[in-house]
């Protein structure tokens, strides 16, 4: 494995010159340009572009989904095809018919020349190859082989006694503003640090650059979405190269003093599956800079909809072996995952509609996970739900993933310790959502302890 990072190739002379250039043209082909088009298709009146651009209908979207629901399990929009249903979305995401690479021989002429002048190492996001979000076997096989072995359910169960331990110095440090009654973010206190620090761990990486971690995790977050502005656009793109910056010199560390974790073997791995520098990067910078977002989420999502239901949250405060089930629930009424999409690879037939190579199928995850043919009044919140496992919130497939046992495990045991610690927990004021279109949470979540 070659020792020259993405860092280091950026800070040759020749690329400071072209970064200016090289970022706005990645900035133009990646969301100026769909911005652009989804703004179009919206004022036409298309549904999911006007999902996708307006945060009002994003902040409660679910009358939308009916109304796609509606037209059919398979249906044209400004994404390509689209579908709501459960069914659909399912042998989607598990055929490799269908695959989440992007082929750029097939973009037309300037985009293909902005994908290729734009491209920078050290600034390359989660969305972008050689991420194993948007790549398909052989190379994901490669990947999720040496990154599973950190997620097996072993090893996932010897890292839960972490998860108490972190949650109560976290709750241990919320006890004076409950003492005096004064409202708390929850976010910032709770629901993001937690993740975040057992992450940290997990890869072995200092855990004192908490702040750090969240910034890039958010500018990471940001950049699934389609259409950024450019401002975003740029801060995230500030965020991301300082992360490359910061793993290019715990790499350097890692090769001179490894540890046992995740990371000192992916840096030391030597065989046939060892990484290339620049999908070292990819790799982990996916797992930390993205790895602890779905959890943040995942938590902010349970609270506020426990405080609604507080009959329920009084049933687990009784019975906390139903914490499991109840995350579940969770993960299925208000998906942290909203969208996710796939490129067919050969032609086939999806829900009885001829479909040829090339096309795209983007499912709404928080539709699908409330298709009525599936799961009983899906409308409502039931903790006790049966088959609440049965949602698609942590995808399916070869993409299934891979952290989807370490982030349940974390929610239940995160949930339980902070419901049994202030049992009068309210959510006051008005709940801040995140202005993202992939991901749905809150930025901002008020709450009193009691």
């Amino acid at each position: 494995m070659g020792t020259t990072t993405p860092a280091a190739t950026a800070a040759s002379p020749a690329a400071r010159a072209l970064r200016p250039a090289r970022t706005v043209a990645r900035w133009a082909v990646r969301h100026g340009m769909p911005a652009a088009y989804l703004t179009r298709e919206a004022r036409r009146g298309d549904l999911v572009a006007r999902l996708l651009r307006d945060p009002v209908l994003r902040a409660d979207p679910h009358t939308v989904h009916e109304q796609l629901r509606a037209r059919g399990p398979l249906v044209g929009s400004a994404l390509g095809l689209l579908t709501t249903s459960h069914a659909v979305a399912a042998e989607v995401l598990r055929s490799d018919r269908f695959g989440v690479g992007f082929d750029r021989s097939a973009a037309p002429g300037p985009a293909r020349w902005a994908l290729a002048f734009g491209d920078d190492p050290a600034a390359t996001g989660v969305a972008e190859p050689p991420s194993m979000l948007v790549v398909d076997p052989p190379d994901h096989t490669r990947y999720r082989r040496l990154v599973g072995r950190a997620f097996t359910p072993r090893a996932t169960a010897a890292a839960e006694p972490m998860v108490p331990r972190v949650a109560g110095t976290l709750l241990d440090a919320l006890e004076p503003a409950a003492a005096r009654g004064e409202p708390v973010d929850l976010v910032a206190a709770f629901a993001a640090p937690l993740p975040v620090l057992v992450i940290a761990d997990l890869l072995g990486v200092p855990t004192d650059r908490q702040e750090d971690f969240l910034r890039w995790g958010a500018a990471a977050a940001a950049t699934l979405d389609p259409g950024l502005p450019l401002r975003r656009f740029l801060a995230a793109d500030r965020a991301i190269r300082a992360l490359h910056d910061f793993l290019a010199g715990h790499f350097a560390r890692l090769r001179r003093e490894p540890g046992e974790d995740l990371v000192s073997r992916l840096v030391a791995a030597s065989d046939e599956d060892a990484l290339s520098d620049r999908e070292l990067h990819a790799t982990v910078l996916l797992l930390l800079g993205a790895g602890f977002e779905t959890t943040v989420n995942l938590l902010g999502n349970a609270v506020v909809l426990l405080d609604a239901h507080r009959d329920q949250r009084n049933a687990l405060l009784a019975d906390p072996t139903g914490w499991p089930n109840a995350v579940e629930e969770v993960l299925r009424f208000d998906s942290p995952v909203q969208i996710t999409g796939r490129t067919v690879r050969a032609g086939t037939e999806l829900a009885g509609v001829p479909v040829r190579p090339g096309s795209r199928v983007t499912m709404l995850l928080g539709a699908v996970n409330r298709d009525p043919d599936v799961f009983a009044d899906p409308g409502r919140f039931d903790i006790g739900r049966a088959n609440a496992r049965d949602h698609l919130a942590f995808s399916a497939g070869t993409h299934y993933c891979v952290g989807a046992g370490l982030a349940r495990m974390e929610a239940a045991v995160a949930l339980r310790a902070l419901t049994e610690r202030f049992p009068g927990l309210r959510v006051t004021g008005r709940p801040a959502r995140r202005d993202l279109q992939t991901l749905r949470g809150f930025e901002h979540l008020p709450v009193t302890l009691r």
